[in-house]
């Protein structure tokens, strides 16, 4: 089949000047001036058509996308249910139903009774393109059910309240929300997070059942535009929480529940740099900072002098604390030591850990669903690269695990089909970077077969070393997958993600480069067969490597990437910019950022050599990365690149920073890269 020529997107004066810094962007008219509305005609139709030359590219390989679809859809449980927890007076779990794309959620009482249907997401998302279940919270008389729904992508929320004794939605609405909703403890008033016309949660507001949203009462609001603003509860849901804060630095407020009107409490004043997190239990705050280490320490005062802080748990250079939560009577801590994640149980008067045994070398765990503050065990999951995630009760008194779920794969799975390791591969500094792999039995390190390489490293966020159903498409293909736990991330501690940020942000893509060089040398694939992938600043790390170093790869998969980043740091209209300036630099104000983030931005990188096939994707509504990044990115790339080698844009016109909405509908998508990322090998 011979494709039709793919789009050109016209070229169009547009210049800018930084620091002394003239830069040309003559795809610049790809962004909507009436942004977040696109209507501008020649804008979608570029879009239309770039989806268009996807389509044709993909349609003589749609019987692959198929089979990997179904051998994708035949892995999953279609009438899959959680594990019911107990909350209170009920049992709460979540139901498929066959064929279904959604969840239903529902309770039951602990002393006996029938099922309750609390809500039914197919129903909710009947004839939308795009739907998403927001936060939801139950009021403290089991009575009441607040839930947020985003019908297009724009993570938009808008609240209802649905009467759990008639079934009837109560005609309370509160449109423009975006995180959690938490009822008080009269269970008369609920608060939640609003947006301002920058998608940026600057308030947190209190509504009175029964009363006009325009009456609802602003409890906090936030002066500085870098800053949002949460709302939760501690475990013991004694008090409210009241967060704010950019990417390093916090500051926490707390409320009575049961009397949301009180004047809040400040915990401590914001310092530069200094994160803190807030528990409680019987009066006495657990408050977990990285105010003296950046691995973090745990101190605890009384709430009646919330800044007299007293060190329990000290910091340590080995074992990074992430989490910590309080039940009635021990408290948990989480973390990772040597990566690896690790759950204590403590006591309240000793703080003495008792930690949690976990069986592989190279594993994934933590708290599970645990919404009751007085409780004899602890539910936790458990999952490693070839163990299905599994659900277990733990007994504090014993060490007993007792195994309440193992993810069912009806297709059949063995493990003893497949291995998995942990390596360490050397950075060109000299800093050993971890390396997560997965192969089929059999595989040959010699070079002769294809490697997959995932990486995500910013915002010191982990890609824990999981299962994951879809994946067994390529290893029973007799491909390996590896994950690189680059710096940028936090998986070796809160310094390995320090390490990846602001001025050191390259470390991230020389991380992966170098471990893409290392893999090759230890024989998992040869030059030019090592697919890559990345998401959102996983997309950004794509376009910074194939910049880089492009012969390194096959085909490339970037997902809502994050390329236009000098352009982005610039407009501080954008939602999330302010915000985004401790993680990358404020180019406007810092001349040394600017010509930093100038220097491996990927879009402002685009130079005329070979590029690797690439497969590129965007959603119209995403508040998170614009459309018009991809978009021009890809533009830029037909533009200059001299290879012959395909090129793709696909933008999701009714979705956006996730994709797709539905459980089969995203599985579609997997499918589809996965298809290309095969054709590519030469695999299909």
């Amino acid at each position: 089949m011979t494709l039709p020529l793919p789009p050109v997107a016209d070229r169009r004066p547009h210049r800018a000047t930084t620091h002394g810094v003239t830069r040309e962007d003559p795809w610049h008219w790809l962004r909507d001036p009436a942004y977040p509305e696109v209507n501008d005609p020649e804008i979608l139709g570029y879009l239309e058509a770039e989806n268009a030359y996807f389509e044709a590219a993909m349609a003589p390989h749609r019987p692959l996308v198929d089979t990997l679809f179904a051998e994708m859809k035949g892995r999953i449980r279609e009438d899959d249910s959680s594990v019911p927890s107990r909350d209170g007076a009920y049992l709460y779990w979540r139901s498929f139903d066959i064929g279904a794309q959604y969840r239903k959620w529902w309770r039951r009482p602990v002393a006996g009774g029938p099922d309750e249907l609390l809500i039914d997401e197919p129903a909710l998302a009947e004839g939308k393109e795009y739907f998403r279940l927001g936060a939801t919270d139950i009021s403290p008389d089991d009575r009441l059910l607040a839930y947020a729904v985003d019908d297009d992508g724009s993570e938009r929320f808008t609240v209802r309240i649905r009467d759990l004794s008639t079934g009837e939605l109560l005609p309370d609405v509160i449109p423009e929300t975006l995180g959690a909703v938490v009822w008080a403890g009269d269970g008369r008033h609920l608060l939640y997070g609003r947006v301002n016309a920058q998608w940026r949660v600057d308030r947190i507001m209190l509504h009175a059942l029964g009363t006009p949203v325009s009456d609802d009462v602003e409890l906090y609001r936030e002066a500085d535009d870098g800053f949002q603003v949460g709302v939760g509860t501690t475990q013991s849901r004694a008090l409210i929480l009241l967060a704010t804060g950019d990417n390093v630095t916090s500051e926490v407020r707390v409320l009575p529940f049961a009397d949301p009107t009180a004047t809040p409490l400040l915990v401590a004043p914001r310092r530069a740099g200094r994160e803190y997190e807030v528990e409680e239990h019987a009066g006495t705050l657990f408050i977990r900072t990285n105010d003296t280490h950046p691995n973090f320490r745990l101190v605890t005062a009384p709430l009646s002098a919330p800044g007299d802080w007293r060190e329990v748990i000290a910091p340590s250079d080995g074992f990074y604390l992430t989490d910590m939560t309080c039940f009635a009577d021990f408290y948990v801590t989480e973390g990772r030591d040597a990566g690896l994640d690790q759950v204590e149980l403590r006591d309240y008067r000793t703080h003495a850990a008792r930690r949690v045994a976990f069986p592989e070398e190279s594993y994934v765990a933590g708290l599970d669903e645990n919404p009751e503050y007085r409780t004899q065990t602890l539910r936790l999951s458990y999952e490693s690269m070839v163990t299905p995630d599994t659900v277990v009760d733990y007994d504090p008194a014993t060490a007993a695990m007792t195994v309440l779920k193992v993810q069912e794969i009806p297709s059949g799975y063995d493990k003893a089909g497949y291995r998995t390791e942990r390596l360490t591969i050397a950075a060109r500094d000299g800093t050993g970077i971890p390396v997560s792999i997965v192969y089929p039995r059999g595989f040959a390190k010699d070079g002769t077969g294809a490697l997959y390489l995932y990486a995500y490293g910013a915002y010191g966020h982990a890609v824990a070393p999981g299962f994951s159903t879809a994946r067994l498409s390529l290893l029973d293909r007799g491909m390996a997958y590896a994950i690189a736990h680059i710096r940028g991330g936090d998986d070796l501690g809160y310094q390995w993600y320090l390490d990846g940020k602001l001025e050191r942000r390259t470390n991230s893509f020389n991380d992966f480069v170098d471990v893409t060089k290392g893999l090759i040398a230890l024989g998992y694939a040869a030059q030019g067969r090592v697919a890559a992938a990345g998401r959102s600043a996983g997309g950004e790390l794509m376009g910074a490597v194939v910049n880089q170093a492009p012969e390194l790869y096959g085909p490339v998969i970037a997902d809502v990437p994050f390329v236009d980043v000098v352009n982005t740091m610039l407009d501080e209209t954008l939602p999330l910019t302010p915000g985004e300036w401790p993680e990358w630099g404020n180019p406007i104000t810092d001349e040394a950022a600017f010509r930093l983030m100038l220097g491996y931005s990927p879009y402002d990188n685009v130079t005329a050599q070979a590029y690797p096939p690439m497969l590129i994707s965007g959603g119209l509504n995403d508040p998170r990365v614009t459309y018009w990044e991809p978009a021009k990115w890809a533009a830029k790339l037909r533009a200059t690149k001299t290879d012959a080698n395909i090129l793709l844009l696909k933008t999701n016109m009714g979705a956006g920073h996730g994709g797709k909405s539905g459980r089969f509908e995203s599985l579609r998508e997997e499918a589809e890269e996965q298809a290309f990322i095969l054709w590519q090998l030469g695999l299909a």
